[in-house]
């Protein structure tokens, strides 16, 4: 018998990412992070991106978007979603182009 595995969906990781720490809703203001519930904002030497997820439309391009696990050095961890492609928002690209990434 073969078994159908479902691709991840970003709801689904992003339930993921919550259940293990990931509370806080980023969004790039000012070329600074900015905790969307907390109300502080982080300059980009500031974070680190933990991991982060690619998701491709199966038959839409214009569903292509990218997630990323975030940590703060504060120890705020959250997430900050965008697209990528053709529809990714230059200020979150200008910020994320100076924030280190964890190696694995």
């Amino acid at each position: 018998m073969t078994v159908a595995i479902e691709p991840a969906t970003l709801a689904g990781v992003m339930d993921d990412l919550t259940r293990r720490g990931f509370t806080e809703h980023f969004q790039v203001v000012d070329r600074s992070l900015r905790a969307v519930g907390k109300g502080e904002s982080f300059p980009s030497d500031r974070v680190m991106v933990s991991e982060f997820h690619r998701f491709e439309g199966v038959s839409d391009p214009d569903d292509m978007a990218i997630l990323y696990g975030i940590e703060t050095r504060s120890g705020l961890r959250g997430t900050l979603t965008d697209a990528f492609g053709f529809y990714a928002d230059p200020l979150v690209s200008d910020f994320m182009k100076d924030v280190a990434f964890r190696r694995r």
